[in-house]
């Protein structure tokens, strides 16, 4: 690993030289164990510590494939699915690898007693397998999660409905929180060269996502002048929400839990913000019965805040707790685009504020390959920029899971893999100087 490391860090290396540097028989990798899956049974998910659950492990290099590339990882970052996976929630993982394994013999490799997870990466491609023209040994590149086999025709005009489309590092193995990963080649994109590593890695996901649900014609398809609610509008998914909002000529109208929050808000040019828990709204009465009075009283804030117009677009994330809200605060004719459910996977909304009202609820799930290149090209234009706000060694990716799952966090929490430190992997110097007020907004509050 170090003769890697030094090839990447000296940056005379050429693609020639890559190729030649020998593999590693093993490499570290953060996972999760298949006889550990039971180990929080009958806890609140509240109480489950992913501390106690994730590993730092040793393991073998994975053999290489048609249409495959193995990536030197020197950052990754924590997504809310590595929570998931962690917790074992809502079903362990080890079922997803089990069902990807018997696709053929090459998808057996994934299923293993072991789950190397992490759904991004910045790093420097080391090898490509049969059929991958477009990438090379020794391209700096960043991955997004999308896995697909494309056999299919279901795929071929959205390949998000791909029949066997994956998030990678979460329904399959060999994922980014690791010194090597295993992508396919399709995922690869170009590293925006004003970003360091950890930056690089950071908005891979959920920049993506955000993109599909707010941007695309698949999702919301945003327009100039659109009232946006965006809930947790500093966090890892609303924190590019609230970006693509204003840089698309759209309002923001961002929830938060906290003045902290709220200044980040501001600080990313947003005007029109709610402190949730400030405000003290409560959508629930009990477990089983929400409020609509509260939905009542949100909509009125909405309308202060908004010149007395309603929401065009709901950005739902949060799920179970925010959902009726949501649906009830949107204008007639207006559309809530809806992922994660981070409070809960079953909605509960009263219809007839959906139909009568001709709303529309659609569903949105990462992102296509055109979606996540479009959203990694903004990121390389300085259009868009990484929400990092804090940085961990890999041995301290429980950590930062942890802290991930109960919302200690701001915007995104980077993990270095290979990289010694922070700060390095910057190829364009002026641009970084243009934009690096924005670069460290959430790394200032």
């Amino acid at each position: 690993m170090k003769d890697i490391l030094d090839a990447i860090q000296s940056q005379d290396a050429t693609s020639a030289d890559f190729a030649a540097l020998p593999l590693p028989e093993s490499y570290r990798a953060i996972t999760v164990h298949k006889d550990e899956t039971e180990m929080f049974a009958g806890m609140a998910t509240r109480d489950k510590d992913p501390r106690k659950s994730i590993h730092l492990d040793e393991v073998p290099v994975p053999e290489l494939g048609p249409g495959e590339a193995l990536v030197a990882v020197m950052a990754s970052s924590v997504n809310y699915n590595s929570v998931w996976t962690s917790i074992f929630e809502p079903v362990s993982t080890f079922a997803f690898l089990e069902r990807y394994g018997k696709l053929s013999p090459l998808t057996k490799r994934h299923d293993l007693p072991y789950h190397i997870i992490g759904s991004d990466l910045a790093g420097v491609v080391l090898r490509t397998g049969p059929g991958v023209n477009a990438w090379k040994p020794g391209d700096e590149v960043v991955a997004h999660c999308l896995s697909v086999e494309l056999e299919s025709p279901d795929g071929h005009d959205d390949t998000m409905l791909d029949p066997e489309q994956r998030i990678w590092g979460f329904e399959t193995n060999f994922g980014g929180l690791a010194e090597i990963a295993l992508v396919k080649s399709n995922q690869l994109m170009p590293k925006p060269a004003h970003l360091t590593w950890e930056e690089a890695a950071a908005p891979g996901l959920v920049n993506s996502t955000a993109y599909r649900q707010l941007v695309s014609r698949n999702g919301a398809a945003m327009k100039q002048g659109d009232n946006v609610l965006i809930w947790g509008a500093s966090g890892g998914l609303g924190s590019y929400a609230t970006q693509f909002a204003l840089a698309g000529g759209a309002n923001p109208i961002c929830v938060v839990s906290s003045p902290q929050k709220a200044e980040i808000c501001r600080s990313m040019g947003a005007e029109a913000i709610i402190d949730r828990n400030a405000e003290g709204y409560k959508f629930w009465k009990d477990e089983h019965t929400q409020d609509p009075k509260e939905w009542k009283r949100f909509g009125k804030r909405i309308r202060e805040l908004t010149g007395g117009e309603d929401i065009d677009i709901v950005f739902e994330h949060p799920g179970r707790e925010t959902f009726g809200a949501s649906v009830y605060v949107t204008r007639k004719g207006g559309t809530i685009t809806t992922c994660a459910s981070t409070s809960g996977y079953m909605h509960e909304y009263d219809n007839r504020y959906l139909w009568m009202s001709l709303k529309r609820i659609i569903g949105s799930h990462f992102a296509n390959y055109r979606e996540a290149y479009e959203a990694n090209r903004l990121i390389a234009k300085g259009k868009i920029h990484p929400t990092l706000s804090k940085v961990y060694a890999l041995e301290d990716t429980g950590q930062a899971a942890y802290d991930v799952h109960r919302n200690l966090h701001q915007g995104k929490v980077g993990v270095l893999c290979l990289a010694p430190e922070e700060g390095l992997g910057v190829r364009d110097h002026e641009m970084r100087a243009r934009h690096i007020d924005a670069i460290n907004r959430f790394r200032n509050v």
